[in-house]
């Protein structure tokens, strides 16, 4: 039996194609009839915008004690220096609750069931646990072995010295937690802050936009392809968050 292979480019063109038809058959003047490059249909303000995080620098899933210790860390794992402003500065602990409080804390687009042997390395993540089940048990568990080890304080009580010394032991495997992987806890941290420094404004983190400006990334502009060839040279407009530039939003 033959069956005809269902390639990209045989996909892309009969969507195309279908398009193209429903354009044609909606009438001269209605939204539907407008198209992009004459075939695929569209209309203007039905696209699902994206929702931006709540900014009231409340924390929805972090308790206090978590809280303290999250912008102490994020604070050491990417510090504020000559070049520009850190991780706590631009708000990465924000952008860490409103993760952690939403889907991608609870897993809802991973398969978390079994079985569960042991894996490798290159595996990604491979807790049993969802991302906000592993960060509150990895935090406790932080915060005790720093109880245990300095003088009954937590780690948000340590001078940065030894916070440094906390996140490279964990970072090597040379603090033990009951619960938690405590080097998987830190490369999961670790990404994670890196995410918030650098994702859209809109998530929470990069406040300002500031770390795009810092390395030139002309973040969600529309065109600018009168730049593309221009190698060596420094993009010269300012950052587009998802949410548009203030005066684009304006209403008056």
């Amino acid at each position: 039996m033959n069956h005809e292979r269902l390639s990209r480019r045989l996909f892309l063109t009969r969507g195309a194609a279908l398009g193209a038809a429903a354009a044609a058959s909606a009438p001269v003047g209605s939204a539907d009839a407008r198209t992009i490059q004459g075939m695929v249909p569209w209309a203007p303000g039905e696209a699902d915008a994206p929702t931006p995080v709540s900014r009231d620098e409340s924390y929805i899933y972090f308790t206090p004690e978590e809280a303290a210790f999250i912008e102490s860390a994020v604070a050491r794992l990417i510090p504020a220096d000559a070049l520009g402003p850190g991780a706590l500065e631009l708000g990465c602990p924000l952008f860490l609750d409103r993760q952690l409080a939403g889907a991608y804390g609870r897993a809802e687009r991973w398969y978390m069931a079994g079985p569960w042997p042991q894996g490798s390395k290159t595996q990604g993540y491979q807790s049993r646990m969802t991302p906000a089940q592993l960060y509150r048990a990895a935090i406790k568990g932080i915060d005790t072995y720093c109880r245990d080890n300095f003088d009954k304080r937590g780690f948000a009580q340590l001078g940065p010295d030894d916070q440094d010394r906390v996140l490279t032991d964990l970072e090597g495997g040379k603090v033990k937690l009951d619960d938690v992987d405590a080097t998987a806890f830190f490369k999961q941290f670790l990404l994670n802050t890196r995410e918030g420094y650098f994702a859209d404004p809109l998530y929470g983190g990069n406040k300002d936009m500031a770390a795009w400006k810092m390395i030139g990334f002309p973040g969600a502009r529309y065109d600018y392809r009168d730049y593309v060839g221009k190698h060596g040279e420094r993009f010269p407009l300012p950052p587009v968050s998802l949410e548009g530039r203030p005066a684009w939003n304006s209403k008056s």
